[in-house]
């Protein structure tokens, strides 16, 4: 990137607007899939998902299709690019599967990869002799991602050979993956189902990372919705039909004043969270069955501890968004500057009774899916900005509010919840990743 290229993106984000071409921009989004997408800890999936050798699943991060697989040897985990070293054709289309006998086979010219990348076969090999052919050249495999690194189970990997390692990346928000797999008796998660939802935005990737802690839009863009559950069940007082729902749906319209006691908490690399001591787990039912499963684990003032710790959103800029209360892991896969898929995953606190793993479908289902009550909501709003940007109606993004209220802590910053502070805070690391060479 040139130098007048360098100052372009820097004009982009001022201290409390950015500019349309943040969501709009072909260029732009072109040079985050390298900047960004490309050097920063994506995640790509749970080793759950790949209980035994040869066992897969494809995904992509940023654009680049990798496959995530569990090598021969039992133990480890690879993550590979999803293209053949002959002709570059994707090797893997299945989302999930088994590899037999831990070998991949390209679809076009038949050549043959290990389950840690490298290159075993080639049909008619004496095609290859005395040509200067090596198939020990890396460049003829699947090559293995520079770098992979499995936080209690969660994988992540950088298409990048150099940056902070896994943890100190993740920061503070290791504190989140803690408390989920800590909220089961057996002390792991798995996930559930072979495929998660997957919702297709037409729109930039960046609108719902954003949203994630606007604590402005739910009494207006999910006021109908919460209008609708409260009606219900004031119309219903003696049953409980459609209570484990409103438990679900009523904090969607909340009050401004819910929301900022929530607060929220800027960390560096544009990671984030709301929440800690409230949130809008904090008035779940407690099951007197999972309570006992704990107890007997952990005992009554650890339960206490690990059950109390309750966050809204912890966001992984740029890829990931974790839900410890509800043990769900929304993922961010950008298609293009105006498309984004968003998949959800669910997880089962192991050795926990089959209540809460019916609360967190519920929970997906009725806020995550495509044709949840909470979800569509949230998507009509981008698409009316993301309208607004590509067609020059407004030039300029807001963020004013609560603008220099923040509070220092060290490299954390922290705000009442209805501030703009979580959306600074991700274009302070957008423009650190977008301007360093």
């Amino acid at each position: 990137m040139g130098e007048a290229d360098q100052i372009r993106i820097e004009a982009l984000v001022e201290d409390a607007r950015v500019h349309r071409d943040v969501y709009a921009s072909e260029a732009v989004f072109k040079l985050e899939m390298e900047r960004i997408w490309g050097r920063a800890w994506l995640y790509v999936g749970h080793v759950s998902q790949v209980p035994a050798p040869g066992d897969f699943i494809t995904t992509t991060l940023g654009l680049t299709p990798v496959v995530m697989v569990r090598h021969t040897d039992g133990d480890t985990v690879h993550v590979l690019q999803n293209r053949c070293g002959h002709r570059g054709a994707i090797v893997c289309y299945q989302r999930s599967g088994h590899a037999k006998s831990g070998l991949f086979r390209c679809p076009y010219h038949g050549w043959i990869f290990r389950s840690d990348g490298s290159l075993r076969t080639t049909p008619s090999p004496r095609g290859y002799e005395d040509v200067g052919f090596d198939r020990d050249d890396p460049a003829f495999g699947m090559p293995r991602l520079p770098r992979v690194g499995i936080y209690r189970g969660f994988v992540f990997a950088s298409l990048s050979e150099t940056g902070p390692d896994l943890e100190t990346f993740l920061g503070e928000t290791r504190a989140t993956i803690d408390n989920m797999v800590d909220r089961a008796p057996d002390g792991e998660v798995e996930v559930t189902g072979r495929v998660g939802h997957r919702f297709r935005h037409r729109n930039n990737w960046k609108f719902f990372i954003e949203n994630l802690h606007d604590a402005m839009h739910p009494m207006v863009a999910h006021a109908a919705t919460g209008d609708a559950v409260r009606q219900y069940v004031e119309a219903h007082p003696d049953t409980d039909d459609g209570r484990p729902e409103a438990e679900v749906i009523a904090p969607f319209g909340g009050s401004y004043d819910f929301f900022d006691e929530m607060g929220f908490v800027g960390l560096p690399l544009g990671h984030g969270y709301m929440g800690g001591s409230k949130s809008i787990f904090s008035h779940y039912e407690m099951y007197p069955d999972y309570l006992a499963s704990m107890h007997a684990v952990y005992g009554e003032e650890r339960t206490r501890e690990i059950l109390s710790y309750n966050k809204h959103n912890t966001l992984v800029y740029p890829s990931c968004t974790v839900r410890d209360g509800i043990q769900s892991i929304r993922v961010v896969k950008p298609v293009s500057v105006n498309e984004t898929v968003i998949e959800s995953w669910t997880f089962r606190l192991k050795g926990a009774p089959q209540d809460m793993l019916d609360r967190t479908l519920r929970y997906s289902r009725l806020i995550n899916s495509p044709a949840s009550c909470v979800g569509p909501d949230d998507l009509s709003c981008y698409d009316r900005i993301q309208e607004a940007a590509e067609t020059r109606a407004i030039q300029w993004i807001d963020l004013h509010r609560h603008l220099g209220r923040d509070e220092q802590h060290g490299d954390t910053l922290t705000a009442i919840g209805t501030s703009d502070l979580a959306l600074r805070n991700q274009y302070r690391a957008w423009l650190d990743y977008m301007v360093v060479d």
